[in-house]
């Protein structure tokens, strides 16, 4: 058969061909170069990222007879014997055949005896981690301790299964997979030597659906040329390998962004039609969602592994959603993925995600739930800040007419709910509320303490008694500041338990009090009913408010029932 496959065809027959494993080929170069070839190396990596191509690259350059430097010639007879797969001295063994104890018995009886044209004895075994516990114990000793002319070459996919008495005797090598530019630069040489045309799209859905594998991307390249001939376009691309439109993907976030349930359904009877394995599909939105991530998080749109116009649209895009909120949809995306496998309706599955991606609500962060209770405290009426002031002007500037100032100075409304008669504004004054009290600041004993500032840092006195003592806490919680007079303060506890417990520990309590208000207190604690105790306490807590005391005092205002 004189047709070769690409992956054939183009296996690189020099270090520098390949792709992606750079990190590899050069060490090996330097060690073919200074004459430091090792007894046993072990190269490891996915599917199709050159493991075996290097193991046969290295067994032809150290056995070439015409090589300069560190390639080998690929004309001699050894490098052709080698390239050909038949060479006598170069042995390449499956391990997922040949796992047993009596196929390295076998081979422990071959290594000794020499090398019959080459200089090195090269032993690639691919797929080492099939071999048997048995058959690794087996070849130790051998490995460890070779004749000078023996070289190993192990391959292997899972380096996990490799017992670590035969790692510890080899070089171990790690192969990456190819990136999804490596992949397209090099189908795009590939295509240009046999003059194919192809597009960027058609290369990188290519490059997506070998997922890092340049062997899988040159297999699935053969097919398409087979179906699209010398031409090969994304469309066509696309229909054979069955590749969900990009185009959905953005229709589910613009549904997502109008909450159009009836478009989020009639997109899964799309699919559905298209005949698009759902698993597919949300493997798909599962990228889709990483990549409006990344550009949402970075501003930018270097990590993404798309065409250039769906760059555009993904910096569109990341304008409309926060971080927060692709999160939680690739979450639920990633579950829905999950949940397929087993869901004997994946149609309707598939719905029922989509309608919780449309119906679900924006996040908001915390610092922003934060910020608005503080704007909304600011604006709220009947929370004055700390240096704001209430001002009463002229009776000229403040009513525009005689009639506006006599209906106004009837009847005023305190902010407790209890009107007040107001005399006429004689002059304009200017009345500060004071600002609460803070936890250790000094309050002179010149100057008395409102019952109402009692009150307003009573929460402080109960916090501070419950680091020492949380019971007596719970009593001073339950418990109401009922009258202050002339440094006598008194409680009204609800029951005698709570009496008790306070009057056991009056000095205690009245430390606290010193704490928090700045001046010391004496203590009397009674036994009240709910309703007297919070009658008494709203009574006194109007009649002290410091704008109630300044209508008293400037205006003359007095309480009418």
């Amino acid at each position: 058969m004189s047709y070769l496959v690409t992956a054939r065809k183009w296996r690189p027959d020099v270090f520098e061909d390949v792709v992606g494993q750079e990190h590899v080929t050069k060490t090996l170069q330097n060690a073919i170069a200074q004459n430091r070839i090792a007894h046993a190396y072990i190269f490891s990596g996915p599917r199709g990222c050159g493991k075996t191509t290097t193991a046969r690259l290295l067994s032809k350059a150290i056995n070439c007879e015409k090589r300069k430097g560190y390639n080998p010639c690929n004309k001699c007879s050894q490098c052709l014997e080698i390239t050909e797969g038949r060479s006598v001295d170069v042995f390449e063994i499956d391990g997922a055949s040949n796992r047993g104890i009596d196929e390295i018995r076998d081979l422990r009886e071959t290594v000794r005896y020499n090398p019959t044209r080459a200089k090195y004895k090269v032993y690639i075994i691919d797929e080492v981690h099939m071999l048997t516990t048995q058959a690794f114990n087996a070849l130790l000793k051998t490995l460890e301790e070779p004749p000078p002319y023996l070289l190993f070459i192990f391959a292997t996919t899972e380096i996990h299964k490799v017992p670590a008495t035969i790692l510890s005797r080899c070089q171990r090598f790690d192969f990456r997979r190819n990136s999804i530019e490596e992949i397209t630069s090099r189908l795009k040489f590939i295509a240009s030597e046999e003059g194919i045309t192809v597009d960027n799209e058609a290369l990188l859905f290519i490059a997506k659906k070998s997922d890092g594998s340049m062997r899988d991307s040159q297999s699935i390249f053969d097919q398409l040329i087979a179906l699209c001939g010398t031409t090969m376009t994304g469309a066509q691309v696309r229909e054979s390998l069955n590749v969900v439109d990009e185009e959905i993907f953005f229709s589910i976030t613009e549904c997502i962004l109008s909450k159009d349930i009836p478009r989020g359904l009639s997109i899964v009877e799309e699919i559905m039609f298209k005949g698009y394995d759902f698993r597919e599909f949300f493997r798909g939105l599962v990228e889709h969602f990483r990549n409006l991530l990344v550009v949402v998080s970075t501003q930018s749109t270097h990590l993404l592994e798309t065409t250039d116009e769906d760059k555009k649209r993904y910096e569109t895009l990341a304008e409309e959603f926060s971080d927060g909120d692709v999160v939680r949809y690739l979450k639920l995306a990633i579950g829905l993925e999950q949940d397929l496998r087993f869901s004997p309706v994946p149609r309707f599955r598939a719905e029922l995600g989509i309608v919780q991606m449309i119906k679900m609500e924006k996040s908001i962060s915390l610092e922003e739930v934060l910020k608005q209770i503080e704007d909304l405290k600011k604006s709220s009426p009947g929370i004055p800040s700390k240096e704001s002031t209430v001002k009463f002007s002229s009776g000229a500037s403040l009513f525009e007419n005689r009639e506006q100032h006599r209906a106004a100075s009837a009847v005023t409304s305190t902010p407790f709910g209890k009107p007040v008669m107001v005399k006429e504004p004689t002059q304009s004054l200017s009345v500060p509320v004071p600002s609460p009290i803070k936890r250790n600041d000094t309050v002179s004993t010149l100057k008395p303490i409102s019952l109402s500032e009692l009150s307003h840092h009573w929460t402080d006195v109960v916090n501070e008694v419950q680091k020492e003592r949380r019971w007596i806490g719970t009593a001073l919680a339950n418990s109401q500041v009922m009258k202050f007079d002339n440094g006598l303060l008194t409680l009204g506890c609800a029951n005698k338990v709570q009496l008790s417990s306070l009057k056991q520990n009056h000095e205690f309590v009245n430390s606290a009090l010193e704490k928090v208000y700045g001046m010391k207190f004496r203590l009397e604690t009674i036994v009240v009913e709910p309703d007297e105790s919070n009658q008494k306490r709203a009574d006194s807590s109007v009649e002290e408010h410091p704008f109630i005391q300044s209508l008293k005092r400037e205006l003359g205002a007095v309480e009418i029932s």
